[in-house]
């Protein structure tokens, strides 16, 4: 066979594949989607003590049991042809979607913008980016331990809200649904945190010729650097939370109904809270990665390292924290601080 056969016979067998991959995910997700509801149902006949706890607020209709399996897979399937997740990435991103689609579809829709342009944005410009990253990845694959410190906080703040307020989309009411909102306000500072971060980290440091000054002490250090930081970087860390919010915000306008939204307060104050937590996450992360992560410039290899050895010379910090324990700090830190935030200020 020639090099044109085999090609058309390789675009042959993917184009088998693409359209069986609907069909294997359907057969597996109908059946399984069914059986939870059933479940779910058989679990409320069992143990509940009125009426009230078979209706629908309780026991999850087979759609949302569906949606909750479809989707997830759908996006770990794509960020395993992207390269934007490896195998344990995707086993890890597979559990936190299926929590955060089962209890609220804003907060798969906050994880889903996370996913989808924090992807884009570790891309952007990779050739870059290799001059002065030591553990540069082609793609920027994330492992099991980069989705845990990521999405983690929200996948457990997910699982408050389901034990809690039960599955089902809800506006923005500290008054009336205090825990609801907390826990959500909670997921978007998350989620708008680690966007804003990367959004900072991987744009910021490849827009823009000035060089970055450690937010620390003002002083100008190599790109790369922990705690580093340019009005750039800055500016798209709040860009970053911002289009989380707006991924929240749109979430509810369209899952909530007019009636309930034309009495509860204005839901707008989900832009600026995601843009902040973007914004405070980013810094948060800056402060924490130039005095508890170890910077130094290898002059052999010409790039920023996080490791003391014979040839580099210390920039700033100390090597207590690596990059993965700085994002599950500034994670936890933001799904705690945006809701009281938010609660003081919404108006």
């Amino acid at each position: 066979m020639g090099a044109k056969g085999q090609i058309k016979a390789d675009m042959e067998a993917q184009s088998e594949v693409n359209i069986m991959l609907p069909l294997l995910i359907s057969a597996v997700a109908i059946p399984l989607s069914l059986f939870m509801w059933i479940g779910s149902m058989a679990w409320s006949s069992l143990f509940s003590t009125s009426e009230a706890s078979l209706n629908e607020d309780v026991v999850v209709p087979p759609t949302r049991w569906f949606a909750s399996i479809v989707t997830p897979l759908v996006m770990i399937i794509w960020g395993l042809k992207r390269k934007s997740l490896s195998p344990s990435g995707a086993a890890l991103g597979v559990i936190v979607g299926f929590v955060l689609t089962l209890s609220n579809y804003a907060f798969l829709a906050c994880l889903f913008t996370f996913f989808l342009t924090s992807s884009k944005a570790t891309k952007f410009r990779s050739e870059s980016k290799k001059k002065f990253e030591e553990d540069f990845k082609e793609g920027g694959q994330r492992n099991w331990v980069q989705v845990l410190c990521n999405g983690g906080m929200a996948m457990q703040l997910g699982i408050l809200y389901l034990i809690d307020a039960g599955c089902g989309e809800r506006p923005i009411d500290f008054v009336k649904d205090y825990r609801a909102s907390w826990l959500g306000i909670g997921i978007l500072g998350v989620f708008s945190a680690c966007n804003g971060d990367t959004w900072a980290s991987e744009l910021g440091s490849v827009i823009g010729s000035s060089e970055p000054v450690l937010i620390t002490s003002g002083r100008r250090v190599p790109r790369g650097t922990n705690g580093g930081v340019t009005p750039w970087g800055v500016f798209f860390s709040f860009l970053g939370g911002l289009v989380v919010g707006i991924a929240y915000y749109l979430a509810v306008l369209y899952c909530v109904d007019a009636a309930t939204l034309a009495i509860c307060p204005p839901q707008w104050p989900l832009l600026v809270f995601g843009g902040l937590g973007g914004l405070f996450g980013s810094l948060l992360d800056s402060v924490l990665g130039a005095t508890l992560q170890y910077s130094g410039y290898d002059k052999e290899r010409g790039c920023i390292v996080e490791r003391n050895r014979k040839g580099v010379k210390h920039i700033s910090g100390i090597r207590l924290l690596d990059n993965h324990s700085v994002n599950l700090v500034t994670s936890v830190v933001l799904g705690l601080f945006t809701p009281k935030l938010a609660y003081a200020l919404w108006p």
